[in-house]
């Protein structure tokens, strides 16, 4: 049975998969007087670039200044190889926040919940499978396991758990306590970038602070959470929207101070910027903005007293994880926005540019001022999250990450102690995103990293395999062989790239993922386009429907149903599902309706992974439904 998330099952599955823990506050003190319960801040900046944070020189320094952030790192343990778990926004903050790996969940990417379809009917060669458009149904989430441990739970900023920022799950259908999600400076400036800056009027929403940074009530809001709930162990999720588009600062000063070190020129068009490299001013500004704001974080934790352990900063007894949901994002149409040389790539894509994140940790027990070149997924934080606060891992969960707390306090250079539930040492990650026009999976592997690309058919520019060496370990450390991803050595290696990919199939097939689909609209040629089936009629009895079929030169080989319970709804709130069809003699399909389906669409993907909608519906976008091409139930 394919993934099917249906509203009504969420909160049911989750909360009944949680243990009975105690829903009381800690109090108890380790020896030195300690709470044993420590505070948690998981810091997830948006779009934020390996090589946008100052710390993470390499080759070329970055013109962005991050003295904030850099403390930070000094503080704890720097990862040079920390990866996001997809290279999107909504699938890292699904995997965090649920500890499963995103092809395990079908939710791969932002926006989903639609019937398959090509972003272009006729221009594209492939679509993206099937994705969910939320968080996964009936899965304890990190702050549902908390909150059972007696811990304040908080969330301040982006959510985008859901199909859109407004849509079911909100956190506190998660398990959040209190929540608060303002766009602060990063509304969008009107009517352009070089308007609207911030003043000193009083009634300004955005006034400048005596630094003379513009307020931005996204990190007014984290900080107040802290402020209110520091009596308690607390857990806070701050999710920062800087530095997604829009590419804008408030600060004209900031604006100016760039300009001015970048040797640049602002553009005649305010709403584009064709510099290359590292030389968009408004980007650089927002960068130093984050790093302001969160700093006002770091200071207040340094500053303040804890109220369960007189005499001690807060920052004494709380873990803080520093990190992105994915790689930066270079451009956009008519503005180019950072680059994340020497790493190849950006956000949309699982080349390292795209995965590759900063990633600092610090806390009670970590050493200060270590640089790690240990392998680190966003995957890991949920289990190691709970082993440092001490909270039982709810029944029945399984995670794709590992604990990495003893690593952390062991020594996080080591990486023998990262080890998965079965004792073994992790060397291996993987990631899928079957979607966009990226259309790929790939796996690491210790020191190599293999890419499968799937739209390689009557495709010159694509070949299925592509292996880099990334590194060469000698003595247990590591070299920089290949980071670029530049170097393929597919042809010249190929049996560990057939070796390498049999790996990842095997592991993607105990997810369950789903993979793209060849799209029979294309324009130009691509093989047997011609051969696929079609839907002749069908007849529905009740909640059963049967399809008869023919076909016309390719085998079908399965049948999906994809349905939905709100067709009609007002545009972007209608929400699609999937679950298997039966195939059976005589060239018939049959499928059973959920309970409460309003409309349907029966999918047809035969041998050569085409795949055909009857009724070949339009793709749901943010402007339009795919309602009115299915079929209703009325009919």
């Amino acid at each position: 049975m394919e993934n099917t998330n249906l509203l009504f099952s969420f909160k049911v599955g989750a909360l009944a998969a949680l243990l009975p823990l105690s829903l009381f506050a800690g109090t108890a003190c380790a020896d030195d007087g300690r709470p044993e319960k420590p505070n948690i801040l998981l810091l997830l900046t948006d779009d934020l670039g390996w090589q946008d944070v100052k710390c993470y020189d390499i080759d070329e320094p970055s013109p962005m200044e991050t003295p904030n952030i850099d403390a930070l790192a000094k503080k704890g343990v720097l990862f040079w190889q920390g990866y996001s778990p997809a290279p999107t926004c909504a699938p890292s903050r699904g995997a965090i926040m649920s500890g499963a790996h995103p092809a395990r969940s079908q939710y791969t990417h932002v926006v989903g919940g639609t019937p398959p379809g090509a972003i272009h009917k006729t221009g594209h060669r492939m679509m993206p499978p099937w994705y969910s458009g939320r968080y996964p149904a009936g899965s304890v989430s990190l702050p549902e396991a908390l909150k059972s441990n007696g811990y304040t739970t908080g969330h301040s900023g982006k959510w985008h758990l859901a199909k859109k920022h407004s849509s079911f799950p909100q956190p506190e259908d998660m398990g959040f306590d209190w929540s608060r999600s303002t766009h602060g400076t990063t509304a969008r400036m009107k009517p352009h970038r070089l308007t609207g800056f911030a003043t000193n009027k009083p009634n300004d929403p955005y006034r400048l602070d005596e630094n003379g940074f513009a307020t931005h009530q996204l990190s007014i809001d984290a900080l107040t959470f802290v402020e209110e709930h520091k009596d308690k162990p607390f857990f806070l999720f701050y999710a920062t929207k800087l530095v997604h588009a829009p590419i804008h600062t408030r600060s004209e000063r900031l604006l100016k101070k760039y300009v001015d070190k970048l040797g640049v020129e602002l553009p005649d068009n305010p709403n584009e910027w064709k510099g290359e490299g590292q030389t968009n001013p408004f980007y650089c500004a927002m960068v130093e903005e984050l790093d302001y704001y969160v700093g006002q974080m770091f200071d207040y934790l340094e500053t303040t007293e804890d109220p369960r352990w007189p005499g001690h900063m807060l920052s004494e007894n709380t873990y803080i994880i520093f990190t992105s949901d994915n790689g930066g994002m270079e451009r956009m149409p008519g503005d180019n926005i950072t680059d994340n040389y020497p790493l190849d790539r950006g956000k949309i894509s699982a080349m390292e540019g795209g995965t590759r994140v900063p990633l600092i940790i610090t806390g009670p027990g970590i050493d200060a001022g270590v640089e790690s070149d240990v392998m680190i997924n966003g995957l890991d934080f949920y289990p190691t999250i709970l082993a440092l606060t001490g909270t039982q891992t709810p029944k029945g969960k399984k995670f794709d990450g590992c604990d990495i707390s003893e690593f952390l306090k062991k020594d996080p250079t080591d990486p023998k102690l990262v080890k998965g539930d079965d004792g073994s040492v992790r060397d291996t990650m993987l990631w899928h995103f079957p979607n966009s026009q990226a259309l790929e999976s790939t796996i690491r592997i210790g020191d190599y990293k293999l890419v499968r690309n799937y739209d390689h058919v009557d495709n010159a520019r694509e070949t299925e395999l592509e292996l880099y060496q990334l590194y060469e370990t000698k003595n247990g450390e590591q070299v920089r062989v290949d980071i670029e991803e530049s170097k393929n050595l597919a042809d010249s290696m190929p049996e560990k790239a057939k070796a390498m990919n049999a790996d990842l199939c095997e592991r993607l097939t105990e997810m369950k993922a789903s993979y793209p689909y060849y799209n029979p609209h294309y324009k130009s040629t691509l093989t047997n386009k011609e051969k696929v089936p079609s839907v002749l009629s069908f007849e529905k009895n009740g909640d059963v429907v049967e399809f008869i079929y023919q076909e016309n030169g390719a085998k079908l080989v399965r049948s999906q149903l994809i349905y939905t319970l709100n067709g009609g709804e007002k545009v972007f709130d209608e929400e699609w599902f999937r679950q298997s069809a039966t195939l059976l003699p005589g060239n018939k399909i049959l499928a059973t309706l959920p309970e409460g389906t309003t409309h349907y669409v029966i999918n047809l993907i035969d041998e050569n992974n085409f795949l055909v909608s009857y009724p070949d519906v339009d793709k749901a976008t943010r402007t339009k439904n795919a309602s009115p091409t299915a079929l209703s139930v009325q009919r």
